[in-house]
Parts: structure tokens; sequence; C-alpha cells
């Protein structure tokens, strides 16, 4: 019986350079991408029968041969593989580029896994990790001083500017299958998980590569200045809003070491980000002042649900008591919140008693909910709904 894709990562060092030892593809890695392709071989067979499979693996390994061959550069070696593509149905070849595809999606993916976990092997000791913010702070601090910190970390400024890619091809689909394969295989990790787990864990592995498989990879149509505000708009919720509260935690532990998190932050609010987006009076006739109009009402929206989540979720945990306590400013801001809207403060009063905190923060998360609802509705808001709104750093 021919070898299959699902035998493929198997193989995946010879895919990277047969040349190169094995030793140099961590063993983790190589689970996962002969995990992930046993998987998909699985999706093939189901969806276009052994055929579609053994052409998939036909063509791999004619190529993998003339890559590691002598006579890979001969023209006869390169026509052959050509005229093995020519005479397959142009469905058939399609169906084939998609495997691959799919294929190499999982392997890059695989490879972004075995690099997180090298990080996290990196930061398991006492020692700050190279090219970390906290080497960064101990080396200018051991060199120049802490006032040499002081002074830099004062005039800190980190402005990214998000810029749109018009020929970005991959649709959000495409990318939101991705993450939640990564997730999956990340939950893999878990030593702690049973044999049921693991086996439900898998099941909804070829369940997503499956559907992976299943949808179209390219967009039917060009993007617009509003898809590309989408797109930007969804490494916001899945990136940004979790990255930037870590990134300034970071930096407090290097800056106030043990006592980061209970005196006030060294660091003074460096991140601004900027946006070309849908704003951009480049020569793009599509980039109208109605279409930065929308912008910014897309921008808002998906500001202000994060902003609502997270408070709210922390509202609901933070129930600490009035007998310990409370701040001042905390009995101002109540005060403040009951004089102007005393019937939603009421109303939240009545379900957190003698809980300040958690009651003001409830209605925080009421009048950022208000807020959006005044937005204006962009055409297509019903589509811009992410998958899972974004609740927070955790």
């Amino acid at each position: 019986m021919p070898e299959t894709l699902q035998n493929a990562g198997r193989r995946y060092s010879g895919l990277v350079g047969r040349d190169a030892d094995r030793q140099y593809v961590p063993a983790p890695m190589r689970r996962d991408v002969r995990l992930l392709g046993d998987l998909l071989g699985e999706v093939l067979r189901e969806s276009g029968g052994q055929g579609l499979l053994d052409d998939v693996e036909r063509l791999r390994r004619a190529v993998i041969a003339a890559r590691h061959t002598e006579q890979a550069s001969q023209p006869g070696t390169l026509r052959a593989i050509g005229e093995m593509v020519a005479a397959w149905p142009l469905d058939r070849a399609e169906a084939v580029a998609h495997a691959f595809t799919v294929y190499f999606h999982l392997a890059n993916l695989a490879e972004e896994h075995q690099r997180i976990r090298t990080l996290r092997e990196r930061d398991a000791g006492d020692q700050p990790v190279r090219e970390s913010l906290a080497q960064a702070v101990a080396g200018i601090r051991a060199e120049h001083g802490s006032g040499r910190v002081s002074g830099l970390v004062a005039g800190l400024r980190v402005h990214p500017v998000l810029t749109a890619h018009p020929t970005e091809a991959r649709r959000r689909a495409v990318t939101e299958a991705l993450r939640r394969i990564g997730a999956l295989l990340t939950s893999l990790d878990d030593g702690r998980l049973g044999a049921s787990e693991r086996a439900e864990t898998r099941r909804r592995l070829r369940e997503e590569i499956d559907l992976l498989w299943r949808t179209s990879a390219l967009r039917a149509a060009a993007m617009q200045p509003l898809d590309e505000v989408r797109a930007a708009m969804t490494a916001f919720d899945e990136t940004l809003f979790r990255v930037v509260p870590a990134l300034y935690r970071l930096l407090d532990r290097a800056l106030a070491g043990p006592a980061s998190g209970r005196v006030a932050s060294a660091a003074p609010p460096f991140l601004r980000f900027g946006s070309w987006i849908g704003a951009d009076r480049d020569g793009n006739p599509f980039v109208t002042a109605e279409v930065t109009r929308q912008t910014a009402a897309i921008q808002a929206e998906h500001v202000l649900r994060a902003l609502q989540n997270a408070t709210e979720r922390i509202g609901r945990s933070l129930t600490v008591a009035a007998s310990g306590g409370t701040a001042p400013g905390m009995v101002q801001a109540l005060a403040a919140a009951r004089q102007a809207h005393p019937e939603l403060v009421a109303e939240i009063m009545a379900r957190a008693p003698e809980e300040p905190f958690r009651a003001y923060l409830l209605f925080a998360a009421r009048r950022l909910r208000a807020t959006r609802a005044s937005l204006p509705d962009p055409p297509g808001h019903g589509l811009d709904q992410p998958g899972q709104e974004p609740d927070g750093p955790g």
C-alpha cells in the first residue's frame, strides 16, 4: 500500500531538508505534525476518496525525490512532474493544490507552537530571558544605574501603525479556523489530560481540520477598505487587546520587582496605536470620507465591546465587601454615578449590596454598553462580530 499523507508527518524532517539531521526537528513538533497529517489524511480520504490521497502522495514523493537528487534541475525531471499534474482534470489539480495548502498551514502552525514551547522553556529559570524587557532593564541598570533606567522609561514612546494589505487573499474564516486548531493543539500539551479528554480533543481537531479543508481558501472578490478594517480589528480582538496589558505588566515587573502590583507603575502609558486602514488618502478612490466614518464606528465598536466584557468580568469577580474599607475615590465615584443615574445604580446595588467595587464596575459596564448602542451602525455590522468576543487579558 503506498505511503499516504497520514505518514507525511513522520517524514516532516525530509520536507524541511533531508540533508539535515532529524534532531533539528524537535520531537514535540514531529509529534504535532504527525497528528495533524494523520487527521488531514483521514479528511482527504473521506472527502475525495483514496484516489485523491494517492495523487497527493504521488506528487509529494516526486517533488521530494527531485529536490534531493542531482537531476533536480534537469528539464526531464521537472517535465515529468509537470506532465503528472497536467494529466489531472482541473478539479483534481485544484483539490491537490488545496490539500497541500492546508497541510502547510498545519505544518506552519506546528512550527509556531514549537517556538512558543522553546520560549517557555527559556523562561523556566530565575534569570531574565535573553532579549526580554527584564534583561534589558537589568543590563541598563547594571551599566548605567537606576537613574538612567528611569529617564529612558519616562521618555519611552512606541507608536505602532497598522497598515492595509490589499493583496491579502486569505479569508478571516481560514485565520479563525487555524486559531481554533492552534488552541486545541496547545491543550494537548497539558499533561493532566486523561485518555478520554485526549480522544475528545483529537475528535475536535479532526472536526476543525475538516472544516478548514472545506472552507474556500481565497476571497471571491477583492478586499475593499472596510474588509481591511475588519481584518485589522480581528487582530485587535485576538491579539492586541490581550498582549498590551501583558506587555505593561512585564515592564512593571522588570522595573519594580517583587513590589510590582503593589506600588504605582513607574512606566507611563507609552503605547499609542495608529492606523492607515480606512483613512489613508493615498489616491485610493475607494477610501472616502464615508468609509473613514464607518471605519471609526467599526473600531469604536470593537474597542468598547472589549472594554465592556473585561469590565463586567472583573466586576462580577471583585466581591470586596464594604466592611473591608472603601477608598475615598471609590466612594466619590459611586456618589457621582448615583446622582447621574439613580435608577441604574439602585438596580445594581440591589444585586451587589455592600460591594462597592463590584457595583461600580458593573455600572461602568452598563455605561459602556449604552455607548456602544449609540454608535452608528456601519454596513455589514452583523458580519463584523468575531466568533469570540474579547474579554480581557485574563
